[in-house]
């Protein structure tokens, strides 16, 4: 092997299949409403959207498996229902999403075509591609990143450098949170456990070395990919704080980034905007499908019929998801993240750290305490009632939408100093 051209290369197939729909149009939003309180935004979104994702490719290199292996010292049963959950959520809501922002932005703006008409297109080419998984790394990380990347890159450096004098002040009452629950619509905490897996097969079907090289080279590339995910989203917070006196509040998402490309690029900006949203989008869409599709795969003693069928099926829900405007996916999407968030997050730290301070046990108690306390989020999105906002008024951090974490926190100290004291009780 040779190690660096490896590890750029496979960094930027991470990146790209991290780099979708919602890493494009959600941090410019942010830095648009934050103003001058840029910086705790970007530590809040990078917090969910880089640190997390990257320790889910850790935890990855650590375990050498697929996602069942996430949650399996809780149980069996609990480890594949969370697969089929969160394969079932990523290709009913973040794979459809990156159809309809390449409508919204790279289609709609030029030609008067139905965003049906774009979704079927759109998830055939998913479809082929997803059926040719062996080229898919070489193809995403030697030729669609760099492009994608420099695009970023030009837009930021002109929003940065040629901004105008006057920022708008802050509408956001707490900055850090808005940026954290912001995060979590990137989806790349969930997207981590499928790419991740996806990382693992294309690796070894493309590279030969031992178990210990394959782990350093994911170990590596996946900071190479935080890395490039933490410098855009930073430079596109930093583009939408800085120009946030040229737009009218209330702009979507979308208008926004096209917005920026307009004023930083011109004439041209448009067109390279829309590439980029067409290639970052399909990059995501593709590594969707084929890590749901190695799933059902394995479920069925290695069947290529399942792994065809189940892209097939990742495609038409595709197409028929996709067809909807990007507000109301995100708005959808709301109840299942407060859901499946606090319980992704907790599996990839607890997998991620040493073995001694995560046996079955703890494991089986932070998950479930984190399950339980974040079930009036997920209500309180879902059926509001005003005994619900009252008892998440009592739950430490709960009115930030964060009421599992601190109790989380606490279960995961309580059992280990009980292990410390009572090694033999808890295994």
């Amino acid at each position: 092997m040779n190690k660096s051209k490896d590890i750029l290369v496979t960094g930027f197939a991470l990146f790209s299949m991290f780099f979708g729909a919602g890493n494009l149009i959600l941090p410019p939003y942010l830095g648009f409403y934050a103003g001058p309180d840029w910086f705790l935004v970007t530590l809040g979104f990078v917090i969910t959207a880089v640190a997390i994702p990257i320790f889910g490719i850790m935890a990855h290199a650590k375990l050498q498996g697929t996602m069942y292996d996430f949650g399996k010292k809780i149980s069996p049963l609990f480890s594949s229902i969370f697969c089929v959950l969160v394969y079932g959520i990523c290709v009913v809501l973040p794979s459809p999403r990156t159809s309809s922002v390449t409508h919204e932005m790279a289609i709609s703006p030029f030609f008067n075509s139905s965003s049906l008409l774009t979704s079927t297109f759109y998830f055939i080419l998913v479809f082929i591609f997803a059926m040719n998984r062996s080229k898919v790394l070489d193809l995403l990380g030697k030729y669609l990143t760099p492009i994608i990347i420099f695009i970023l890159l030009a837009i930021i450096g002109i929003a940065i450098f040629y901004s105008p004098d006057a920022i708008q002040p802050s509408k956001f009452e707490n900055p850090l949170v808005e940026g954290i629950m912001e995060g979590y619509q990137t989806f790349d905490a969930l997207a981590a456990l499928v790419v991740g897996a996806v990382l693992i097969i294309s690796i070894n079907l493309n590279y030969s070395g031992s178990p210990t090289e394959k782990k350093r080279l994911i170990f590596k590339s996946g900071l190479l990919a935080g890395f490039g995910l933490f410098i855009i989203y930073t430079g596109l917070i930093l583009a939408g704080s800085f120009h946030n006196s040229e737009f009218a509040f209330g702009i979507t998402r979308p208008e926004l980034l096209l917005g920026l490309g307009n004023k930083t690029l011109g004439s041209a900006g448009a067109i390279l905007l829309s590439v980029l949203i067409a290639l970052a989008c399909f990059t995501t869409a593709v590594g969707i499908v084929m890590g749901t599709a190695d799933y059902f795969k394995g479920v069925f003693n290695n069947s290529k019929i399942a792994y065809t069928i189940t892209a097939i099926i990742g495609s038409l829900l595709g197409i028929v998801m996709g067809q909807f405007d990007v507000g109301y996916i995100i708005d959808v999407a709301i109840p299942a993240l407060m859901f499946i968030y606090p319980i992704t997050i907790i599996l990839i730290l607890l997998n991620v750290i040493p073995e001694q301070w995560a046996s079955p046990t703890i494991f089986r108690g932070v998950v479930i305490t984190a399950f339980i306390f974040s079930i009036p989020d997920f209500l309180k999105i879902l059926m509001p009632s005003e005994s619900i906002n009252a008892l998440i008024e009592v739950i430490p951090l709960g009115k930030f939408n964060l009421g599992w974490l601190i109790p989380s926190l606490l279960m995961f100290l309580v059992l280990n100093v009980y292990r410390h004291f009572n090694p033999s009780n808890v295994s």
